[in-house]
């Protein structure tokens, strides 16, 4: 069995953190770790989800860059991320929500990257 860094659900949970990250940065100035509540509906419905945060990416990043300093420098760096954590090939629409805790797990090492690269931003 391959390691549940390899799987979809962990690799979405990174791409949700980062999705996240962007939007904190252009509303906050910070990144607002997700809820409980949160992380079970984004298990329940990635793709949804996903396609939510998308449709103002770039208005996000645009905000965030705008603010200048430390949170423009973070903003750059979660968009790549974003870019970069989207699979390139078709993304089902399919619940994940029995491995609800690789995506977990995906999503908490990418929050503690962002921690541990920008200190002071992450809640």
């Amino acid at each position: 069995m391959g390691k549940v860094e390899d799987g979809k659900p962990y690799q979405w949970g990174r791409l949700y953190a980062a999705l996240r990250a962007v939007r904190g940065l252009a509303s906050a100035g910070r990144v607002v770790p997700a809820t409980e509540r949160e992380l079970k509906d984004t298990a329940s419905r990635p793709r949804s989800v996903f396609e939510g945060f998308l449709r103002t990416a770039g208005l996000d990043v645009f905000a965030a860059r705008q603010r200048g300093g430390p949170v423009a420098e973070a903003a750059a760096a979660a968009f790549a991320d974003v870019a970069r954590l989207i699979p390139p090939r078709r993304m089902d629409s399919d619940q994940i929500t029995p491995q609800a805790e690789h995506f977990r797990q995906g999503y908490e090492a990418q929050l503690a990257e962002y921690r541990k690269a920008w200190e002071g931003l992450v809640g």
